[in-house]
């Protein structure tokens, strides 16, 4: 079964948390298009690292949305909702969700902020609603994940979280990590749960 991990990410923050969820079975992660125009990218230091840390990353189609047995969404948070650039992708679904596609495929959401309480919880929510209504079963992480209880940086039931810090640079932290690497094991084992009981009838 194939894990789609989707990484969305204008200054590169995003790809840090990729890593672990998608090194748990060594997915590979796709793209989207960047919607900011060239010229605020290239005036932007961050930005401009951001598109150099994704470089190489091919950018997700329509036909790896329906080839996937779970889909890992990721988004930094802007003004407490969803990238611009995953919701243009997300809009561009219908043809595959008219097909009924998406139900009872596993889906999850991963977020960065710059700050703790930048809106990690309210993007996910945000774009659960959109989950639901393409008819996707919504993963998140459990408390039995220890490192939910003790996190400084990221992460909440709703989905793993990272925060970078105001200058962009704060790495992925022990805690941040573990909630990514088990939220990655579980998408993973409810997909193929799903995977094998459709087969089975």
């Amino acid at each position: 079964m194939d894990i789609g991990v989707l990484p969305t990410s204008t200054k590169g923050r995003d790809n840090i948390i990729t890593d672990p969820i998608s090194r748990t079975y060594e997915w590979p992660a796709d793209g989207v298009p960047e919607l900011m125009p060239e010229t605020i990218v290239l005036s932007s230091p961050a930005m401009k690292a951001g598109v150099e840390m994704q470089n190489g990353i091919p950018l997700v189609t329509l036909n790896d949305f329906k080839e996937a047995g779970a889909i890992a969404f990721g988004t930094p948070t802007r003004f407490g909702n969803v990238s611009a650039q995953l919701k243009n992708q997300i809009d561009q679904l219908s043809s595959v969700w008219i097909k009924r596609v998406f139900e009872g495929k596993p889906a999850g959401i991963f977020v960065s902020t710059a700050t703790p309480h930048g809106g990690q919880e309210s993007t996910i929510l945000s774009l659960m609603n959109v989950l639901f209504h393409l008819g996707f079963v919504v993963v998140g992480v459990p408390y039995s994940v220890t490192d939910l209880h003790f996190t400084k940086g990221g992460g909440s039931p709703y989905g793993p979280g990272h925060v970078a810090g105001d200058d962009n640079r704060r790495e992925i932290d022990e805690n941040e990590t573990n909630i990514c690497r088990a939220f990655g094991r579980r998408l993973a084992e409810i997909g193929l749960k799903l995977t094998n009981s459709m087969i089975a009838k």
